[in-house]
């Protein structure tokens, strides 16, 4: 069986997905659908530079909602990245959804009860009407703060406390919707506080989400979820793969988010975020972390290089929860909801050596 594939944007992440989908056998790209009028019409494999696949992308949403599918993988960036409603996506998954698509999306609402039963409602809703299901994925949160301090906790005999750590590097990172528009990157104090909310609806309930969902998973009541911030600004102008950040403007930032319960810290999910690798030179470096205090204590180091690889990570991640959400009974499935979810069929055995090929 092939499940039939509509992929949502065009950006880096969307590119990846239409590739990986492009060479799984049990995947079908149906559809594509994209924002400007330049690319409608294009074929989705050109778009994604890897040659003709017969499919036309298209920005009419009702051809999109007319198209016979199960699922839509959407990569789009939030809604607020272009001063919209953020409840636009919401709107936009809930079309899909009781058109008879799941959807798998990488914008957030991994965790959707942090927003209350009223958003978690209409989600469940418009699946009850598609008899289709919701699924919210992504490399962090949606792999490295989440899934696998879960996982590490399968060895526990008592849990004090956890502790996720992303030191990430953006130099490489070759994304100005995501550094600028979405995160705030390059923008002025002034800027960046005057679209502090419009980011904290994004990015404060996207780790608030994280916090929940380990708790929950845990069995843990916290009394709250704390958030701080702290931001540095560029000390010159640099060039970054995104584009330049000038001098004076954001080029640092360091958040920290914590579940609390019994008036200590216990889910801590902590970010260490630099546009340029000369800035805030006084705050942490090395690699991703998660750490895990109490009996046994665990500690796992990852590659901070690894950032290079996110945008296609985050599209895998997305991919190979195809089978899985297709399968899955109707309604908002979390991963606390889902099997396992593996990259099926993602292994390459190379032919025998002196093997004759017919």
């Amino acid at each position: 069986m092939a499940y039939k594939v509509i992929q949502w944007s065009s950006g880096n992440v969307g590119k990846h997905a239409v590739r990986a989908v492009a060479e799984r056998d049990n995947m079908k790209l149906v559809g594509m659908y994209v924002f400007s009028d330049q690319k409608a019409g294009m074929d989705a494999g050109e778009i994604a530079g890897i040659g003709k696949l017969g499919v036309k992308a298209t920005n009419d949403l009702d051809k999109i909602i007319a198209m016979d599918a199960d699922v839509v993988l959407h990569t789009a960036l939030p809604s607020l990245v272009y001063g919209a409603d953020p409840m636009a996506d919401i709107d936009t998954f809930c079309a899909l959804l009781a058109s008879g698509k799941s959807v798998i999306t990488t914008v957030g609402y991994m965790y959707p009860k942090v927003y209350g039963p009223k958003l978690t409602k209409r989600l469940e809703e418009a699946c009850r009407r598609g008899g289709s299901t919701f699924h919210s994925t992504g490399l962090n949160p949606g792999w490295l703060g989440d899934l696998l301090p879960l996982t590490m906790t399968a060895l526990s005999k008592r849990v004090d406390k956890i502790h996720v750590r992303e030191i990430s590097n953006f130099q490489h990172y070759p994304s100005p919707e995501i550094m600028f528009d979405m995160m705030g990157f390059g923008k002025t104090p002034a800027q960046f506080k005057k679209d502090a909310e419009r980011y904290s609806f994004w990015l404060s309930g996207l780790f608030r989400e994280n916090i929940q969902m380990i708790a929950d998973a845990l069995g843990v009541k916290l009394d709250d979820i704390a958030e701080s911030t702290v931001r540095e600004l560029a000390p010159a102008d640099l060039e970054t793969a995104a584009g330049l950040v000038k001098k004076g403007t954001v080029a640092g930032q360091h958040w920290e988010w914590a579940g609390i319960a019994g008036g200590e810290k216990i889910i801590v999910h902590e970010t260490v975020w630099r546009m340029h690798e000369s800035v805030a030179p006084g705050w942490a470096t090395g690699d991703h972390s998660i750490t895990i205090e109490g009996e046994p204590r665990m500690h796992v180091n990852f590659d901070a290089r690894w950032i290079g690889d996110g945008l296609q990570g985050t599209a895998m991640h997305a991919v190979n929860a195809v089978p899985y959400v297709c399968d899955a009974p109707s309604g908002v499935k979390t991963f606390l909801d889902l099997p396992w979810i593996i990259g099926k069929g993602t292994v390459h055995v190379p032919e025998k050596k002196g093997k004759k090929k017919k």
